[in-house]
């Protein structure tokens, strides 16, 4: 399926050719079609001469509605602009170009209407002529009557060409559902519609319910529906109505978002770079409050800017957007779209001393420029990151790095602090019934890192966290020698796969039966999930890192995958941190972590 919005002033003909393509009523009130005019979105679709199934989102061109409008041609990845031949450009004509322009679309064809009441040719080169240096310059031109039918098939000709240019959509992407619609079904529910323009849907999914700016929690896919028909999945792109499991019609509306749980940063302040639409000189100022349109959604906005062309914005409602997200900044008072602003940063940090605002900008100008390799310069310089600011950002995970649940370690920084913490635990007090080692509270606090999954990613051979504290497993006071020594050697077997458990043989060749992994469990320096199956002590919270960084809730094969063993050893373990309440088994066998959240 493709989707094609309209664009184009009002009572240009937009509903009427769409009804003629599509043989469908799009105006969806009566109070549309006995004043002629489209108030709201309207919908209709048809399947082209080239068996391309084209779904059109018709909006209003009248003035007092385009914020109606933006919410249609937001998602929207093409556009067909409609202009009357005994009419011609008119201003919603231009505020609509205007709004398409800012959004990027470059995608689309214009449809000279009412033909068969003027000559369309005059028209088609002004109009042509005015879309020179816009996103939409040199669109194919097709004249056409949707009253009498006159090029109606040239028209299908076009569309079938442009759809056939549109570039592929990620199908594996995660889904963010801008709501266009929100109505009740008797005996259904509530059911919510929008544009499909990434990722896949399917019965079943749970989803994250964004409303009025706040995150509403988890709702479930009861039933979906493309093009009137049900289906069990749906890719993108295409027209989609689901039926929402656990939220009433009242929660949800136009601008609400449905998404891949933890895939976008509900943010009331974000950091965008802005492009005018027009020279702002003299009287055409940057208005400091406007109106923000992204997806269906429309906000206020107050704007601060940083240094050209960045600038921060705070919306009167947060709203879920990720970085690279294009946004149109809108004055509604002048009736005018003032710029785009693409979002660089959705989480932006404070800006508290003086030249701040300039310092801000260049960092985000550098963001701009240096792209992936930013992500892993800032890692250098600090240490650590948390995944949500690359998410915030952007930015792509480097290649270098350890994995720290939520965390992003620098390697070269694994190994300064390894070195310190080795340093520490030899210097920890070591008299009688002391506890060994140095507590993870003040190993965090000695390293100056977030969050104590840090150091238990640090914490590695011949480091081990145990019962809260970091030790040395060649200083541990409590074992014999013998034992002490095989203890090491698997440590030393588990440094670079701390969860690839050793078969029974290579635990008899260390020296490890039953009595001496009894011994070795009482002493806390290993864990034993069952019989033959052995980690050492700090596992629990190696694992509770690496399953917090998955995608929630998560099942069996993900966890071993993430993990980087097998069913032997994932099962026993994850039955463990089920006991231990690390995580919490659903009742579809399927797990989340109930760890507390990370420190900042």
């Amino acid at each position: 399926m493709h989707v094609i919005a309209t664009a184009g002033h009002v009572d240009h003909g937009k509903s009427t050719l769409v009804r003629a393509l599509t043989g469908m009523e799009p105006d969806r009130y009566e109070e549309e079609r006995r004043r002629g005019m489209t108030i709201d979105l309207g919908f209709a679709w048809t399947t082209l001469p080239t068996g391309d199934v084209v779904a059109f989102v018709d909006v209003p061109g009248h003035e007092r509605f385009v914020p109606t409008m933006l919410a249609g041609v937001g998602p929207v990845p093409a556009v067909m602009l409609v202009v009357a031949a005994d009419e011609g450009w008119m201003p919603q004509t231009a505020e609509h170009v205007a709004a398409l322009d800012a959004l990027g679309v470059v995608h689309g064809l214009l449809a000279v209407t009412r033909s068969d009441l003027a000559d369309p040719a005059p028209v088609a080169a002004d109009v042509l002529a005015r879309l020179a240096g816009t996103s939409l310059a040199a669109l194919p031109a097709v004249p056409v009557s949707g009253r009498t039918g006159q090029g109606l098939n040239d028209l299908a000709d076009a569309l079938s060409h442009l759809v056939r240019g549109l570039p592929a959509p990620d199908a594996y992407a995660p889904v963010r559902l801008w709501v266009d619609r929100s109505f009740t079904i008797r005996g259904a529910g509530t059911v919510v519609t929008g544009t499909l323009t990434a990722g896949t849907v399917q019965t079943g999914d749970l989803l994250t319910l964004v409303a009025g700016g706040v995150e509403q929690g988890q709702v479930r896919v009861r039933g979906l529906q493309s093009l009137g028909a049900p289906a069990s999945r749906v890719t993108a792109v295409a027209r989609i109505a689901l039926n929402l499991r656990g939220v009433e019609r009242e929660q949800v509306a136009r601008g609400d978002v449905l998404s891949t749980p933890g895939t976008v940063d509900v943010s009331g302040v974000v950091d965008a770079r802005l492009v005018p639409s027009e020279p702002t000189d003299g009287d055409r100022r940057m208005p400091l409050r406007g109106v923000l349109h992204i997806g269906s959604a429309a906000v206020g906005v107050r704007v601060r800017p940083l240094a050209t062309p960045h600038a921060r914005l705070t919306l009167d409602r947060p709203l879920p957007m990720i970085a690279g997200d294009v946004a149109l900044l809108r004055d509604p008072g002048a009736h005018r779209i003032v710029a785009s602003a693409t979002v660089v940063d959705t989480r932006p940090p404070p800006l508290l001393r003086r030249g701040a605002a300039r310092d801000r900008a260049a960092e985000l100008a550098r963001l701009e420029a240096e792209g992936p390799a930013y992500a892993a310069a800032v890692l250098r310089e600090r240490g650590v990151l948390h995944r949500s600011w690359l998410r915030s950002t952007g930015s792509n995970t480097p290649e270098r790095v350890l994995a720290a649940g939520e965390w992003l370690v620098d390697p070269d920084a694994v190994e300064r602090w390894r070195s310190r913490l080795v340093e520490a635990v030899a210097a920890a007090p070591t008299a009688a019934g002391a506890e060994p080692g140095v507590p993870l509270a003040a190993a965090r606090a000695m390293l100056e890192v977030p969050h104590e999954a840090v150091v238990v990613a640090v914490a590695t051979a011949p480091l081990a966290v145990r019962n809260g504290r970091v030790i040395d497993t060649r200083l541990t006071p409590d074992l014999p020698a013998p034992l002490a020594a095989a203890v090491s050697a698997l440590a030393n077997d588990l440094a670079d796969e701390p969860f690839a458990a050793p078969v029974a043989a290579r635990l008899a060749e260390l020296g490890l039966g039953r009595r001496e992994l009894a011994a070795a469990e009482r002493a806390g320096v290993i864990v034993r999930l069952s019989d033959g199956v052995v980690l050492l002590a700090g596992t629990v919270e190696r694992a509770r890192s690496a399953l917090a960084a998955l995608p929630q809730p998560f099942t069996t094969s993900q966890a071993r995958q993430a993990l980087g063993t097998s069913r032997r050893v994932a099962v026993p373990l994850l039955e463990l941190l089920d006991r231990r309440r690390v995580t919490r088994r659903l009742p579809d066998d399927r797990r989340t972590v109930v760890a507390p959240p990370p420190q900042t």
